[in-house]
């Protein structure tokens, strides 16, 4: 996604990405985050940055990636699989929970709702009033590019 340089295939390589964490979120057990991942980041937050891209017409940039960020991007790739093997080789042979039992009711969508909503309520709303900011500087930005 980084060496692209073109926005708009940058935005949809960042889409494959959070489709991709969503699946290492069904591998933990937690389709319900899985879920979310897919609804709210790459649906509704990707919309919204492709109509950013859109609304400033950006334009690919003319010089190509660096070998810096090629570098850097194969560092990361192999910073991702050695995770990767971690995972898969944890999972064949997982670590006992040493006695600890969890809720039952851990991972259910009223569990995460009411971390979300009651204990995390402040942050839900500070988070919400940041993405309205963003939308409304980019508004203005692209007003005063079009004069």
């Amino acid at each position: 996604m980084i060496p692209n340089p073109h926005p708009i295939y940058s935005a949809l390589a960042l889409v494959v990405t959070l489709f991709q964490i969503a699946g290492l979120f069904i591998l933990l057990d937690a389709q319900t985050v899985a879920f979310l991942q897919v609804v709210v980041y790459a649906g509704a937050i990707m919309v919204l940055f492709l109509f950013v891209i859109m609304l400033l017409n950006l334009e690919p940039e003319s010089e190509p990636p660096s070998a810096y960020w090629r570098l850097a991007m194969l560092s990361m790739g192999g910073l991702l699989a050695i995770e990767l093997a971690w995972f898969f080789l944890r999972r064949i042979a997982p670590a006992p929970l040493e006695g600890r039992a969890l809720d039952p009711s851990y991972g259910s969508v009223s569990a995460l709702a009411r971390t979300l909503f009651a204990d995390h309520a402040l942050s839900f709303e500070i988070t919400s009033v940041l993405l309205l900011v963003a939308v409304v500087g980019a508004v203005v930005l692209a007003k005063r590019g079009a004069r």
